[in-house]
Protein backbone atom coordinates (compact mmCIF):
# COMPACT_ATOMS: atom_id res chain seq x y z
CA UNK A 1 0.00 0.00 0.00
CA UNK A 2 1.49 3.48 -1.33
CA UNK A 3 1.05 6.91 1.32
CA UNK A 4 -1.69 7.70 -0.97
CA UNK A 5 -3.52 4.85 -0.60
CA UNK A 6 -3.67 5.09 2.75
CA UNK A 7 -4.41 9.31 2.16
CA UNK A 8 -7.30 8.24 0.25
CA UNK A 9 -8.46 5.44 1.96
CA UNK A 10 -8.99 7.77 5.22
CA UNK A 11 -10.69 10.83 3.50
CA UNK A 12 -12.94 8.46 2.13
CA UNK A 13 -13.52 6.63 6.05
CA UNK A 14 -13.69 9.80 8.01
CA UNK A 15 -15.94 7.41 10.71
CA UNK A 16 -12.26 5.36 10.98
CA UNK A 17 -10.94 7.08 13.97
CA UNK A 18 -14.47 6.99 15.78
CA UNK A 19 -14.54 3.16 15.07
CA UNK A 20 -10.55 2.86 16.36
CA UNK A 21 -10.02 5.13 19.10
CA UNK A 22 -6.85 3.91 20.49
CA UNK A 23 -4.91 4.70 17.11
CA UNK A 24 -5.51 8.52 18.03
CA UNK A 25 -4.26 7.74 20.97
CA UNK A 26 -1.04 5.88 20.39
CA UNK A 27 -0.20 8.04 16.98
CA UNK A 28 2.77 10.09 17.25
CA UNK A 29 3.86 12.32 14.42
CA UNK A 30 7.34 14.29 13.87
CA UNK A 31 7.29 18.29 14.77
CA UNK A 32 7.13 19.81 11.36
CA UNK A 33 10.64 22.43 12.90
CA UNK A 34 11.86 20.32 16.08
CA UNK A 35 13.29 16.78 16.20
CA UNK A 36 10.97 15.78 18.50
CA UNK A 37 7.35 13.91 18.23
CA UNK A 38 3.95 15.93 19.21
CA UNK A 39 0.34 14.21 18.98
CA UNK A 40 -2.25 14.66 16.59
CA UNK A 41 -3.86 17.50 17.82
CA UNK A 42 -0.62 19.40 18.49
CA UNK A 43 0.20 18.83 14.62
CA UNK A 44 -3.33 19.81 13.71
CA UNK A 45 -2.64 22.69 15.12
CA UNK A 46 0.19 23.53 13.65
CA UNK A 47 -1.20 22.81 10.14
CA UNK A 48 -3.76 25.66 11.51
CA UNK A 49 -1.23 28.24 12.49
CA UNK A 50 0.84 27.75 9.06
CA UNK A 51 -2.34 28.16 7.25
CA UNK A 52 -3.73 30.76 8.97
CA UNK A 53 -0.58 32.71 8.14
CA UNK A 54 -0.82 31.93 4.48
CA UNK A 55 -3.89 33.73 4.36
CA UNK A 56 -3.17 36.29 5.81
CA UNK A 57 0.12 37.17 3.98
CA UNK A 58 -2.07 36.57 0.87
CA UNK A 59 -4.85 39.36 2.29
CA UNK A 60 -2.20 41.78 2.88
CA UNK A 61 -1.01 41.01 -1.02
CA UNK A 62 -4.75 41.76 -1.96
CA UNK A 63 -5.29 44.33 0.37
CA UNK A 64 -1.60 46.24 -1.45
CA UNK A 65 -2.97 45.36 -4.90
CA UNK A 66 -6.42 46.86 -3.97
CA UNK A 67 -4.62 50.12 -2.87
CA UNK A 68 -2.02 50.16 -6.23
CA UNK A 69 -5.01 49.99 -8.33
CA UNK A 70 -7.13 52.22 -6.27
CA UNK A 71 -4.01 55.14 -6.10
CA UNK A 72 -4.26 54.17 -10.64
CA UNK A 73 -7.82 54.64 -10.94
CA UNK A 74 -7.20 57.85 -9.53
CA UNK A 75 -4.52 59.08 -11.35
CA UNK A 76 -6.33 58.07 -14.91
CA UNK A 77 -9.27 59.82 -13.32
CA UNK A 78 -7.28 63.22 -13.01
CA UNK A 79 -6.44 62.30 -16.65
CA UNK A 80 -9.63 61.68 -18.27
CA UNK A 81 -10.75 65.11 -16.71
CA UNK A 82 -8.06 67.24 -18.33
CA UNK A 83 -8.43 65.34 -21.38
CA UNK A 84 -11.76 65.62 -22.07
CA UNK A 85 -11.94 69.42 -20.78
CA UNK A 86 -9.16 69.94 -23.58
CA UNK A 87 -10.11 73.01 -25.94
CA UNK A 88 -8.00 72.43 -28.56
CA UNK A 89 -5.33 69.71 -29.00
CA UNK A 90 -2.15 71.58 -27.43
CA UNK A 91 -4.18 71.85 -24.22
CA UNK A 92 -4.69 68.20 -24.94
CA UNK A 93 -1.08 67.55 -25.40
CA UNK A 94 -0.09 69.38 -22.43
CA UNK A 95 -2.85 67.39 -19.92
CA UNK A 96 -1.33 64.11 -21.70
CA UNK A 97 2.25 64.73 -21.03
CA UNK A 98 1.55 66.23 -17.57
CA UNK A 99 -0.20 63.31 -16.72
CA UNK A 100 2.69 60.65 -18.05
CA UNK A 101 5.11 62.68 -16.32
CA UNK A 102 3.81 63.31 -13.00
CA UNK A 103 1.78 60.90 -12.03
CA UNK A 104 2.97 58.00 -13.89
CA UNK A 105 6.88 58.92 -13.96
CA UNK A 106 7.09 58.27 -17.43
CA UNK A 107 9.11 60.89 -19.17
CA UNK A 108 9.90 58.49 -22.12
CA UNK A 109 7.01 58.65 -25.11
CA UNK A 110 5.59 59.33 -28.30
CA UNK A 111 2.76 59.45 -30.03
CA UNK A 112 1.65 59.12 -33.82
CA UNK A 113 -2.08 60.41 -35.19
CA UNK A 114 -3.35 59.49 -38.85
CA UNK A 115 -6.99 59.31 -40.33
CA UNK A 116 -8.65 61.09 -37.94
CA UNK A 117 -10.05 63.90 -40.83
CA UNK A 118 -7.38 66.93 -40.69
CA UNK A 119 -4.02 67.30 -41.49
CA UNK A 120 -1.52 69.29 -38.79
CA UNK A 121 2.20 70.06 -40.15
CA UNK A 122 2.83 71.66 -37.04
CA UNK A 123 3.15 68.94 -34.64
CA UNK A 124 5.05 65.66 -34.93
CA UNK A 125 2.07 63.57 -33.88
CA UNK A 126 0.83 64.15 -37.48
CA UNK A 127 3.88 63.81 -39.16
CA UNK A 128 3.94 60.35 -41.68
CA UNK A 129 5.27 57.17 -40.45
CA UNK A 130 5.81 53.92 -42.19
CA UNK A 131 3.85 51.42 -43.70
CA UNK A 132 5.29 48.84 -41.17
CA UNK A 133 4.16 51.14 -38.22
CA UNK A 134 0.63 51.34 -39.49
CA UNK A 135 0.44 47.36 -39.55
CA UNK A 136 1.77 47.00 -36.33
CA UNK A 137 -0.91 49.08 -34.60
CA UNK A 138 -3.55 47.77 -37.11
CA UNK A 139 -2.25 43.97 -35.53
CA UNK A 140 -2.46 45.16 -31.69
CA UNK A 141 -5.75 43.90 -30.30
CA UNK A 142 -4.30 44.70 -26.73
CA UNK A 143 -1.67 46.66 -25.52
CA UNK A 144 1.95 45.23 -25.71
CA UNK A 145 4.58 44.81 -22.79
CA UNK A 146 8.63 43.60 -23.57
CA UNK A 147 11.69 44.48 -24.42
CA UNK A 148 11.94 43.94 -28.25
CA UNK A 149 10.05 46.52 -31.01
CA UNK A 150 10.49 46.44 -34.31
CA UNK A 151 13.52 49.46 -35.25
CA UNK A 152 11.20 51.51 -36.75
CA UNK A 153 9.15 51.84 -33.42
CA UNK A 154 12.61 52.63 -31.62
CA UNK A 155 13.93 54.63 -34.39
CA UNK A 156 10.86 57.33 -33.18
CA UNK A 157 12.76 58.31 -29.90
CA UNK A 158 14.93 60.57 -31.43
CA UNK A 159 16.66 61.21 -28.29
CA UNK A 160 18.10 58.59 -26.07
CA UNK A 161 16.87 55.84 -27.82
CA UNK A 162 19.86 53.31 -27.17
CA UNK A 163 19.26 53.63 -23.54
CA UNK A 164 15.92 52.40 -24.16
CA UNK A 165 15.32 48.77 -22.72
CA UNK A 166 11.50 48.23 -22.25
CA UNK A 167 8.39 49.33 -24.17
CA UNK A 168 4.73 49.59 -24.31
CA UNK A 169 2.50 49.94 -27.37
CA UNK A 170 -0.85 51.12 -27.22
CA UNK A 171 -2.94 50.80 -29.81
CA UNK A 172 -5.49 54.29 -30.27
CA UNK A 173 -8.30 52.75 -32.32
CA UNK A 174 -12.20 54.31 -32.36
CA UNK A 175 -13.84 52.30 -35.47
CA UNK A 176 -10.41 51.56 -36.77
CA UNK A 177 -6.81 52.39 -35.75
CA UNK A 178 -5.96 56.01 -35.52
CA UNK A 179 -2.62 55.77 -33.77
CA UNK A 180 -0.06 54.61 -31.95
CA UNK A 181 1.63 55.35 -28.10
CA UNK A 182 4.65 53.99 -27.30
CA UNK A 183 5.77 54.76 -23.60
CA UNK A 184 9.23 53.53 -23.09
CA UNK A 185 12.11 53.19 -20.05
CA UNK A 186 15.45 52.94 -19.72
CA UNK A 187 14.46 49.67 -17.02
CA UNK A 188 14.36 46.59 -18.40
CA UNK A 189 11.73 45.39 -16.11
CA UNK A 190 9.16 48.95 -16.22
CA UNK A 191 7.54 47.21 -18.80
CA UNK A 192 7.52 43.32 -18.85
CA UNK A 193 6.00 40.85 -21.22
CA UNK A 194 3.74 39.39 -18.17
CA UNK A 195 2.56 42.21 -17.05
CA UNK A 196 -1.17 43.41 -16.67
CA UNK A 197 -2.96 45.82 -19.41
CA UNK A 198 -5.47 46.78 -17.64
CA UNK A 199 -4.90 50.22 -16.99
CA UNK A 200 -3.01 50.45 -20.28
CA UNK A 201 -6.07 49.60 -22.09
CA UNK A 202 -8.02 52.59 -20.48
CA UNK A 203 -5.50 54.79 -21.03
CA UNK A 204 -6.08 53.58 -24.78
CA UNK A 205 -9.72 54.18 -24.63
CA UNK A 206 -9.27 57.30 -22.83
CA UNK A 207 -6.90 58.72 -25.26
CA UNK A 208 -8.67 57.67 -28.21
CA UNK A 209 -12.05 58.75 -27.47
CA UNK A 210 -10.37 62.33 -26.64
CA UNK A 211 -8.37 63.18 -29.48
CA UNK A 212 -11.18 61.72 -32.26
CA UNK A 213 -13.80 64.05 -30.94
CA UNK A 214 -15.52 66.35 -33.04
CA UNK A 215 -14.92 69.44 -31.02
CA UNK A 216 -11.69 69.10 -30.42
CA UNK A 217 -11.07 68.16 -33.79
CA UNK A 218 -12.66 71.19 -35.24
CA UNK A 219 -11.34 73.37 -32.77
CA UNK A 220 -8.32 72.22 -33.48
CA UNK A 221 -8.37 73.03 -37.13
CA UNK A 222 -9.57 76.01 -37.04
CA UNK A 223 -6.52 77.44 -34.70
CA UNK A 224 -4.28 75.94 -36.88
CA UNK A 225 -5.71 77.72 -39.72
CA UNK A 226 -5.65 81.15 -37.59
CA UNK A 227 -3.12 81.21 -35.72
CA UNK A 228 -0.80 78.85 -37.32
CA UNK A 229 2.15 78.01 -33.96
CA UNK A 230 5.35 76.19 -34.16
CA UNK A 231 3.93 73.31 -31.51
CA UNK A 232 4.82 71.06 -29.13
CA UNK A 233 6.00 67.68 -29.66
CA UNK A 234 5.47 64.72 -27.63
Amino acid sequence: MKPKDVAQYLASHPDFFNDYPDVLTDLQLPHPQQEKVISLHERQAIALRDKNKVLQEKLLELISFGEENDAIGEKLHRLTIALLTAYDFESFLTGLGFSLREDFAIPHYVMRLWELGYEDSEHIEFSAVSEDIHAIAASLTQPYCGNHVADGIRDLFIEDNEQLKSFAMIPLTTTKPIGLLILASPEADRFYTDMGTLHLKRLSEVISASVARNDLANTFVQDNQNNPSDGQSV
